[in-house]
């Protein structure tokens, strides 16, 4: 048998892992037919037939299985170790992968990465939002956001950003026709503008928490959403109250555009983290962000 490529191995790697041709093709830069071209010639070298492919998808046999447990871990810590030898050039350098929530992105990770990446032309962050949980290890992230409470125990998690609160709100014009609810289990009587998210598969129920006591509502309404964005335009126009980040809303709220209510029910929680495997050794590029993250105020008490 001929001596393998490393070039060849990951071209396996990415189509296995893709489960897609195209999609393997894009992600390492070359054409669909090249990848193909390659990859046929490894299961020719082997013998084996690595991947079975059809006119809709793409699946790895039992041997391409095993080669794909066998080699893909070993080939991520070579790359890992690569990387780590940028620590010997005086300017960080490489492409760091973060998967992140809607509002995470916009209020934490833009912030810092608008101040941190015109000082450091060679470092390159591609953030992928995302509404659901991604497992950083499977999708080969560098590192994920989440809150506190959320972060895997196997995980380090670094805090990036102050305790935040929920807001229940509606209109000026919806309140003028509607008693403003005093409990949380009287949303069940106004229409309410519902949360859906990949990982729950049924609609959010709504947390409150008061003095220990914690409710969970289930609320019904016209409309579903899962951005947060369209959410604050639905309530705005007066379709009916929605639950939102304190800071989406505080400034609606300061100039009249929304009334809050059941305040009271909204303690804060746990803010932001950013994390990553234990067994990942951190690049140079890596740690300078992470530390340019690196959350340095002083957290809410929770009530």
């Amino acid at each position: 048998m001929s001596r393998l490529n490393i070039d060849d191995l990951q071209a396996f790697l990415a189509v296995a892992r893709e489960r897609s041709f195209t999609r393997a093709a894009a992600q390492l830069g070359v054409s669909q037919s090249a990848i193909s071209h390659t990859v046929r010639g490894l299961e020719e070298r082997l013998g084996l037939r690595l991947l079975s492919r059809t006119t809709r998808s793409v699946a790895t046999t039992e041997a391409g299985e095993r080669l794909l447990m066998c080699i893909g871990p070993r080939l991520e810590e070579i790359e890992t170790e690569l990387s780590a030898l940028t620590a010997l050039r005086h300017t960080p350098t490489g492409t760091i992968r973060i998967t992140a929530g809607e509002h995470a992105a916009e209020t934490v990770l833009w912030p810092t990465l608008a101040k941190l990446l015109p000082a450091y032309p060679d470092i390159t962050v591609e953030v992928s939002v995302e509404q659901g949980f991604t497992d950083i290890v499977t999708e080969r992230y560098d590192a994920g956001v989440r809150l506190g409470e959320q972060v895997a125990k196997d995980m380090i998690a670094v805090r990036i950003g102050p305790d935040l609160r929920m807001a229940v709100v509606g209109s000026p014009g919806y309140f003028a026709k509607r008693k403003p609810p005093k409990t949380p289990h009287e949303l069940t009587a106004h229409p309410c503008i519902n949360i859906r998210f990949p990982t729950h598969g049924s609609l959010y129920a709504w947390e409150f928490e008061k003095r220990g006591r914690e409710v969970k509502v289930r609320v019904e309404g016209q409309l579903v959403f899962n951005t947060a964005s369209m959410r604050r335009k639905a309530v705005l126009g007066g379709f009916g109250l929605a639950y939102l980040m304190e800071d989406q809303i505080e400034k609606d709220v300061a100039a009249g555009r929304l009334v809050r209510v059941l305040e009271d029910w909204c303690p804060p929680f746990t803010g932001y983290h950013l994390y990553y495997p234990s067994r990942r050794q951190p690049a140079p590029a890596f740690t300078l962000l992470v530390n340019a993250l690196r959350f340095q105020g002083k957290a809410n008490a929770s009530s």
